[in-house]
């Protein structure tokens, strides 16, 4: 069984989307705090895979109505191998390190 790992990250994908469009993403994180004032990393893996898919089909003019083209399939392709509650896991992290008093 091969290691899939990269970088830390479970994944190339993941590691790459992270670095490429997250990193530095400045998010209200407060918006996904849930009941027992915890973090509902669920709600913002949601978030963060809705926000990935609008950068990243924005530029292509994407239209339901269309058929989809080579270039967006190998990137909805790609996309499907991101662990966005990896990612969102990693943000509440860093936000809850950031923010102790």
């Amino acid at each position: 069984m091969s290691d899939t790992t990269y970088n830390g990250w479970s994944n190339y994908a993941t590691w790459r989307v992270q670095l490429e469009i997250f990193d530095g993403m400045d998010l209200d994180l407060d918006a996904y705090m849930g009941e027992e004032s915890k973090f509902d990393a669920y709600d913002l893996k949601d978030e963060l895979q809705r926000i990935a898919e609008e950068i990243i089909f924005e530029g292509m003019g994407y239209d339901e109505r269309r058929p989809s083209n080579l270039v967006e399939d190998y990137a909805r392709a790609f996309l499907q191998d991101v662990n966005y509650y990896e990612i969102a896991q990693h943000m509440i992290a860093d936000y809850i390190a950031e923010n102790q008093a």
